[in-house]
């Protein structure tokens, strides 16, 4: 007996009812990101190995996965290299290319690549897979989609603020409720300043990131790994811990970075997203019609954030960040162009189609494909029912003709397992009438009614 197929860990399969529920995602998605000026572009998935390492930092860089190269890859390597199995030696020599990691890095090239063609600034949105050589489990997957928008070529915070409305607008319209954290790069810089610990900002920064995950306890002891001394470690204890609401939040972390001038600079950012959003919206808090929280234990792991940074959990069940992004003033510079600051955010599609599954959420229209069924009696009514068909999909009607006479039990299971909602009918009697019975498949009522008269009850 054949062996059963099977797909590897950490990737799905998705029928038709799936991809009607992500279609779904990506339509909301792409139609809030156009209202704000936002243009399409796609990357290939594979890279370079030049273009993606060293750019998500120590960690990321463990979680790219590696291409093979075409044809006798090992006829470089002699028999001491392979005896001494040094990864990531016979890695460099091996491999080539890599699947992408994230679309920001591949976007960075982009743009490099194609300056002469962009008008910056430059708005892009992009719906692509990614690959992660991460541990499956809930909620983490090692090929998923990501939905980024990003613009390029512009200082102006303003970005950031339409950033944060975008991210609101598209939850609103899923009807998810979240929470939106916002915390700045400089915040981080400036406290590891004061605190003494200036060269340990990376360490900082990738430690307190985990706070959520595994606790005040342990982020210290991975910091005292790191090389802080206890004393700096007791400093950092009540800023990030630090409560309140986000303009006491601001208002005691500025004191305390009084003395950092880069610390100081990112409270004065936050500042300006956070009053800017709230002009717009006549005086609330925000414009928003979710939490926005300053959270000074949000650092994101990437090394490639320098200014404003932001992450997006549902309130509603339990799962991890759904949506994150932050500013990044050098990642062209890496590609040979400096000074192109850039800011975006990434909607994780697969984890908000797992909150949107557990909260259901999904518009029942949404899941609907197939909107009525010609039932198949034989080649005369098929005959008569086809150029019927074609004038109920030239008014943009989704309908489909049952391809063989099977029996009218079968054909209706069909219509049923297919969550159709209606079914046309048409026998001898139909066809003397020149009409058809529409027959409605939930309630079971069925009317007579001539071709136009059934567009206009389909419609």
């Amino acid at each position: 007996m054949a062996q059963k197929p099977s797909i590897p860990k950490g990737t799905r399969d998705f029928g038709p009812v799936e991809m009607a529920k992500r279609n779904y995602i990506f339509n909301t998605i792409r139609s809030v990101y156009e209202l704000y000026g936002f243009q399409q572009i796609e990357t290939p998935a594979q890279e370079t190995l030049a273009t993606l390492m060293g750019k998500y930092g120590e960690e990321g860089d463990k979680l790219l996965f590696k291409i093979l190269n075409s044809g006798d890859y090992l006829n470089k390597i002699d028999d001491q290299e392979l005896t001494e199995r040094n990864t990531l030696r016979l890695a460099s020599k091996i491999c080539e290319k890599g699947l992408r990691y994230d679309l920001t890095v591949p976007f960075a090239r982009y743009v490099v690549m194609h300056r002469e063609e962009l008008q910056l600034p430059f708005k892009r949105y992009q719906v692509q897979p990614v690959w992660r050589a991460d541990r499956p489990q809930k909620g983490r997957y090692r090929e998923f989609y990501q939905f980024d928008g990003d613009v390029v070529g512009s200082d102006s915070l303003l970005n950031e603020v339409e950033l944060m409305q975008i991210v609101d607008t598209v939850f609103t319209r899923f009807g998810v409720r979240v929470q939106i954290k916002i915390n700045n790069r400089k915040i981080l810089t400036g406290i590891a300043e004061v605190i003494g610990a200036a060269d340990k900002i990376v360490d900082i920064t990738v430690a307190i990131d985990k706070l959520d995950k595994i606790g005040i306890d342990n982020v210290n002891a991975e910091l005292r790994e790191d090389g802080l001394t206890d004393e700096q470690i007791q400093k950092l204890q009540p800023i990030i811990m630090l409560e309140g609401t986000n303009e006491e939040k601001l208002n005691t972390i500025a004191e305390v970075l009084k003395d950092s001038e880069t610390g100081l600079k990112g409270v004065e950012e936050l500042r300006y997203i956070l009053n800017t959003l709230g002009s717009v919206g006549s005086g609330s808090a925000t414009a928003l019609n979710n939490e926005l929280q300053l959270d000074l234990t949000l650092a994101r792991g990437l090394s490639y954030y320098t200014g404003a940074i932001f992450e997006v959990k549902a309130l509603d069940t339990p799962m991890g960040s759904i949506s994150g992004g932050g500013r990044y003033d050098n990642l062209t510079g890496i590609f040979g162009m400096p000074g192109l600051s850039g800011v975006g955010i990434s909607f994780g599609v697969d984890r908000i189609y797992d909150v949107l599954n557990a909260l259901d959420l999904y518009p029942k229209d949404s899941l609907q494909t197939t909107q009525v069924l010609f039932i198949n009696f034989g080649e005369k009514e098929t005959a008569y029912c086809l150029p019927i068909i074609n004038k109920v999909r030239a008014q943009g009607i989704r309908a489909e003709i049952y391809p063989d006479g099977a029996k009218m039990k079968k054909q209706m299971s069909y219509a049923n397992a297919k969550q159709i909602p209606f079914v046309v009918l048409a026998g001898e009697s139909e066809m003397e009438a020149g009409k058809v019975t529409l027959k409605n498949m939930e309630t079971g009522e069925q009317v007579l009614v001539s071709p136009d008269e059934l567009i206009a009850k389909l419609s």
